[in-house]
């Protein structure tokens, strides 16, 4: 899986459909959340209540690596696809590596403006959901 470090570049770069396109492709990759995670779900913990997508979003931190797990409708692709980019591109990452991921991120990989400010808003939620969780377990 490429680093946030090489994925920025790529997406920079490339265009708007081109972006979502990429964005659609991760959201087919996000793997189904842990069975151990169904109850806390179906209770409506862990959900992100900053975004107008029903997001649920666990992060841990074990022997110094990161692991994110993540539920999120099909029928939200582009914050599926999102989530589905930070978990892979953050798997096993050190907690101080999850701090240094940019604030703008989303500006940083052009996605602010195809995504428009409502969905930007949701997503640098999560964004910062992950890295406060990853903070407050170290």
């Amino acid at each position: 899986m490429p680093s946030l470090d090489t994925l920025i570049p790529r997406f920079k770069s490339a265009d708007r459909t081109t972006r979502l396109e990429t964005l659609l492709d991760y959201s087919r990759k996000l793997p189904p959340l842990p069975a151990r995670y169904q109850d806390e779900k179906v209770r409506g913990e862990h959900r992100v209540h900053e975004c107008q997508t029903p997001v649920f979003l666990w992060v841990e931190v074990d022997e110094g690596k990161v692991h994110i797990h993540a539920d999120v409708p099909p029928e939200s692709p582009t914050v599926r696809g999102f989530i589905s980019l930070l978990a892979r591109s953050l798997e096993g990452a050190a907690p101080e590596d999850v701090a240094r991921v940019p604030d703008d991120l989303l500006d940083q990989l052009g996605l602010s403006e195809t995504l428009g400010m409502t969905r930007t808003q949701g997503l640098t939620a999560i964004l910062n959901r992950i890295k406060r969780s990853v903070a407050a377990a170290v």
